[in-house]
């Protein structure tokens, strides 16, 4: 199974998914639970292959590889140091790793589709960690499953998106998630410049799920049930868009005009989007979400070393 779009998960397909995340984050919490995981892939191998840097992405699929028993290959800088740097295709490295027997190949790539090429050729398992400012599938997972652990639902939901909108791929992946749910509704709060593109909002309206969109921050939290910011993609931005999102922070002032019950995501890192006393609220839940990309990807590698 390759997992390139998060168009691939159904409802059902993502609930069997949080069943076997939360039957993992149970066994994580017990000595014996530990030593039957590890023991469960334990004469398999996985490969982390980022052609752009990546902290919790790589660091939690290699931690849930190795929690899992996997043995792990990975690069970290694979546009420098390995055969991409001599002109080598995607195409040509697929049809090399698919001879070394790994269960799966996770891959990051600055190039939006590059993964989806990887894909249409390897008959290992692909995943995708992110492709240039298309999608992250495997973040918009464990975005969902952080929404559902704290509301125990997926439907009837008010979801702030703030931020850079037009390049991050967070947002993307995660409102094509929301809109497979009934009577969700969706808050742009960005720039014109850097707002949400224009496939997204039709893919909304294809599927029934209403937005609205704003450049006014105080009016795109207040009375959300989820508050979700991004930083700005300042490596994939002109130098005359640099500047523009400057402004849209939420800090202890922000606070004040949300929900008592709201929660606070950011697939991060941050920057100063969100500033540093916000961390104490118990509403800000960014380290919890980041704390559930190890339980996902763990479960994702074992559906997929199981099939």
């Amino acid at each position: 199974m390759h997992v390139v779009s998060i168009d691939q998960f159904d409802k059902d397909a993502l609930f069997e998914l949080f069943t076997k995340t939360d039957q993992i984050k149970e066994a994580l919490t017990s000595p014996s639970g530990r030593k039957k995981l590890a023991g469960k892939h334990r004469d398999k191998q996985i490969c982390t292959l980022f052609y752009e840097p990546s902290t919790r992405t790589r660091l939690s699929f290699e931690t849930a590889g190795y929690k899992l028993g996997f043995g792990v290959v990975s690069t970290e800088s694979a546009g420098q140091f390995s055969s991409a740097s001599k002109g080598e295709t995607m195409e040509d490295t697929m049809g090399v790793l698919d001879g070394y027997g790994y269960s799966a190949v996770i891959i990051r790539h600055p190039e939006t589709g590059m993964i989806g090429r990887a894909a249409k050729v390897a008959k290992t398992p692909i995943i995708n960690a992110g492709d240039g400012a298309g999608e992250h599938p495997t973040q918009s997972l464990l975005d969902t499953y952080t929404i559902y652990s704290n509301f125990g639902r997926l439907d009837n939901l008010t979801v702030t998106m703030g931020g850079d909108l037009k390049y991050g791929r967070c947002p993307r992946s995660l409102a094509k998630v929301l809109a497979k749910f009934d009577d969700n509704h969706i808050k742009f709060v960005s720039t014109k410049s850097l707002a949400i593109g224009q496939d997204i909002k039709d893919f909304l309206k294809q599927n029934n799920t209403t937005y609205e969109e704003t450049s006014d921050i105080e009016k795109g939290v207040a009375g959300s049930d989820v508050i979700y910011w991004t930083r700005l993609q300042k490596e994939r931005l002109d130098e005359k868009d640099k500047g523009l999102a400057h402004g849209f922070i939420i800090d202890k002032n922000t606070l004040k005009l949300m929900k008592k019950d709201a929660i606070i995501m950011h697939p991060l890192p941050r920057v100063d989007e969100i500033t540093t006393d916000v961390d104490d609220d118990p509403r800000a839940k960014y380290f919890e979400q980041a704390g559930n990309g190890l339980l996902i990807r763990m479960a994702l590698l074992d559906t997929i070393a199981t099939e």
